[in-house]
């Protein structure tokens, strides 16, 4: 069990991505601290954690002082805080012609900010335990697509984000990494704004879209983010790996 012994806090554990982390993280012995905004999404998340050490913290990860309670209570309750999972983010839809400043505001405090708060927060127990930070970013933090300009943008300062601090902490024996995937099958794009069709047929174009011939699954994503949480991946900062069914090597199609 890699993380056996291990303390993690997951954002955005009420679904998706973060939600299939933090069942992984359980199996593999962690204890898991959920974050979330939806109290009764992480309750049946801690249905499905395969051990008994978790806890459910609800807040808001684009205020500051919720992100230092949830690092409180996680410090508080297992004595130490090995890994942070950033999982939580949204998606809208809009280019330079018609994104409002406030939703450009929103995507950037939940999807960035969120991240410098919690990493810059966590620093003084990952520092006690040598401890790692896993940002999940995007595909479009690599390669620019149209009509989600904020989200793209907000992604692509994710990898900024995860680069450099990787540098400024390595002397003090934190890793930082990031996953970006491609498409993968979570709420997030009906959160977003999309119908039931328009979600159907976006799935069908990935088909085509990625050269592995599908959308990803969250699992797929966790078991990428449990390698760069794990020892397995010790010599390893920096990265921003693609998890996205060869998505990232295409040109617009």
């Amino acid at each position: 069990m890699v993380l056996k012994e291990k303390v993690a806090l997951v954002t955005g554990a009420s679904s998706g991505i973060g939600k299939a982390t933090a069942i992984l993280f359980a199996k593999e012995e962690a204890r898991v601290s959920l974050l979330g905004r939806d109290v009764d999404a992480l309750k049946k998340t801690q249905m499905e954690v395969a051990n008994e050490q978790s806890r459910i913290i609800k807040a808001d990860v684009s205020k500051r002082d919720e992100c230092q309670k949830a690092i409180d209570e996680t410090v508080k309750e297992f004595g130490q805080l090995d890994v942070l999972v950033n999982a939580a983010g949204i998606i809208g839809m809009g280019s330079i012609m018609d994104t409002s400043y406030e939703d450009w505001q929103e995507m950037m405090r939940i999807n960035v900010d969120s991240t410098f708060h919690l990493m810059q927060l966590a620093l003084p127990h990952l520092e006690n335990t040598r401890g790692n930070v896993v940002n999940v970013s995007s595909v479009t933090g690599l390669r620019a697509f149209p009509n989600v300009l904020a989200y793209c943008v907000s992604k692509s300062a994710v990898d900024q984000l995860t680069r450099c601090t990787a540098l400024e902490l390595a002397p003090k024996g934190i890793r930082v990494n990031a996953v970006n995937p491609g498409v993968v099958v979570t709420n997030l794009h009906r959160r977003g704004g999309m119908d039931e069709e328009d979600y159907a047929a976006f799935l069908e174009r990935s088909k085509e879209a990625h050269p592995l011939g599908r959308a990803g699954q969250p699992e797929e994503i966790a078991e990428a983010i449990l390698y760069l949480a794990s020892d397995r991946s010790e010599w390893v900062t920096g990265v921003t790996l693609s998890v996205d069914g060869g998505r990232q090597l295409t040109c617009a199609r």
